[in-house]
């Protein structure tokens, strides 16, 4: 059975002023895991908090979701990586599982189905954008998903081979979807989905939510992904 060692697994905190939030999410670490919070321009301090708790902070002055989480997984270099929003509605300790189910071979993706506890956990106008992001995840790849939770853990070198390239809201959904077309196994996880520290800078409104949708969109619109080795082979046959 595969261990899964100290060092061995980073974990990306995209963040973006949770300076409230940050001694939770940090304190919820797990032992020998490294923290990379990715500071994507926080006026609050969030990065002096992020350094004083012992995570190592990354500068990702271009604005985007993806921007700062494709800033943290090049900044990561251990054999495991991991994703958690920064703003304590997921905690990040469910990670060890999903770590483990990806070293022991059970999965290669293992993402956080969201599970509200309490009131205002998810609003209604996000649930909604999920629910039809899932449907249209499903028509594309076939991957019966029920959320594309950020709560997610795979092996590194396995993902920076998927090539991504977005970095507004659709990085999430990219993700997925690529895996999808490289053949991984992909598998859901329920967590618990608490209330988030401070105002969402995606979801919060209506606006940030279709925002986000119409990115996804552009993402499921894009042509199916062929790993490089394939598009090698492919470049060979024609010769």
């Amino acid at each position: 059975m595969a261990v899964v060692t100290e060092n061995s697994v980073d974990v990306v905190l995209p963040c973006l002023n949770e300076a409230e939030a940050l001694p939770w999410v940090l304190a919820r670490i797990p032992a020998g895991w490294r923290a990379l919070v990715v500071d994507n321009g926080s006026t609050d301090g969030s990065a002096d908090i992020a350094r004083s708790l012992g995570a190592t902070v990354v500068a990702e002055p271009r604005r985007g979701f993806g921007a700062a989480c494709h800033a943290g997984l090049m900044a990561a270099v251990a054999e495991y990586v991991c994703f958690c929003d920064c703003d304590a509605s997921l905690d990040p300790r469910l990670l060890s599982g999903f770590v483990r189910a990806v070293a022991t071979g059970e999965a290669d993706l293992v993402l956080g189905r969201r599970r509200p506890q309490g009131r205002g956990a998810w609003p209604a106008h996000a649930r909604a954008g999920n629910l039809a992001l899932s449907r249209m995840l499903r028509r594309r790849t076939g991957l019966r998903l029920h959320d594309l939770g950020p709560l997610r853990a795979m092996r590194r070198e396995e993902l920076l081979r998927l090539e991504l390239t977005d970095r507004r809201s659709g990085y999430p959904l990219q993700m997925v979807v690529r895996a999808a077309d490289a053949g991984w196994r992909v598998r859901e996880e329920d967590v618990p989905y608490l209330p988030r520290t401070g105002r969402s800078k995606v979801t919060g409104t209506w606006r940030g939510t279709w925002n986000a949708v119409r990115d996804m969109r552009a993402v499921l619109a894009e042509p199916p992904y062929v790993p490089a080795a394939g598009r090698g082979e492919r470049s060979g046959g024609a010769r």
